[in-house]
């Protein structure tokens, strides 16, 4: 059979802006104009997980069903993208019938936001994530900004999670299911209607991540504040998926790893989302966010 590689891409979207009104620690996030320039950023920042939403209908028409069920997108994140910018994401893969490809999103002018994998299933070899935590480099001394976090550490209780059409997520995503999916550049019936292959209506890809994170503040991590930080890399991981709309999800968080360069500290977090009703590991979501050394007013000189 041919190994020609075989690339697809979709159209240029624009991807809106939705956490300009994000707090957390009591102050604006990096998604905000102003806070975002102070750190030298051009403009308030789209979330990252804004454009997974671009890769949903490639994959779903190479793999279909089994991309909502099984399917990963691990990325790193490599440019910031502001509202207004035009993006387009293009999956590449080696042959047909892949369990691997390779994604990026870019700029009209070729600047890459975004690079990783999107894999199918548990034997589809390592993802983007898997290699860069491999190469992750640890802080040189203790962490200032995430004092007493070690890897291995848990989230201090199992938090309780649902997400349904109208329920408001909190302040670190100040906004609704319904409100996300009016602006997302790549609506679907399948996340509002019981016309689905399973039934009942899904969550998309990009809001698996912030069911994952919106009861955060419960976990017990906590950081040193005021502190700005930013998304350097997300995988998120069907395992018995999909993710549906108003279903209980327990969430349990372990810190996987920490890590450091010279303008960040930065965490690997790992958090399962089970279903509530049998035990179920559902999903998986590894987050590496990193945090601005510069944010933290008593950052010691020379770290």
């Amino acid at each position: 059979m041919f190994g020609t590689p075989i690339e697809v891409s979709g159209p240029l979207r624009a991807p809106r802006n939705m956490l300009s009104e994000q707090t957390y620690g009591d102050h604006a996030s990096i998604h905000d104009e102003t806070t975002a320039q102070r750190l030298g950023v051009a403009g308030a920042a789209i979330e990252g997980p804004t454009h997974f939403s671009q890769f949903d209908p490639l994959l779903a028409m190479v793999w279909g069903r089994r991309w909502f069920e099984t399917g990963c997108l691990s990325a790193h994140f490599q440019a910031i993208c502001t509202e207004g910018e035009e993006t387009r994401a293009l999956v590449t893969m080696d042959g047909p019938a892949p369990s691997r490809a390779h994604v990026r999103t870019e700029k009209t002018d070729g600047t890459v936001v975004l690079s990783g994998t999107a894999t199918l299933g548990p034997d589809a070899g390592p993802t983007a994530l898997d290699e860069r935590l491999a190469k992750n480099r640890a802080p040189t001394a203790d962490p200032v900004i995430h004092a007493g976090w070690t890897p291995g550490r848990k989230g201090a209780k199992p938090e309780h999670v649902r997400m349904a059409a109208d329920t408001h997520m909190g302040d670190l995503y100040p906004f609704t299911l319904r409100q996300k999916l009016a602006s997302m550049t790549e609506p679907s019936s399948w996340y509002e209607s019981a016309d689905t292959p399973w039934g009942r209506p899904i969550v998309p890809f990009e809001m698996v991540s912030v069911l994952a994170m919106a009861t955060f503040g419960e976990s017990g991590l906590t950081k040193a504040e005021p502190s700005v930080g930013l998304f350097l890399d997300l995988e998120i991981r069907m395992l018995a998926g999909p993710v549906f709309v108003d279903e209980p999800y327990i969430l349990e968080r372990e810190v996987v790893a920490l890590g450091e360069s010279r303008r960040t500290e930065s965490a690997w977090i790992r958090t399962t989302i089970t279903a509530e009703t049998d035990g179920t590991p559902v999903a998986e979501v590894l987050l590496h966010q990193g945090v601005f050394k510069e944010s933290y007013p008593h950052y010691p000189a020379g770290r």
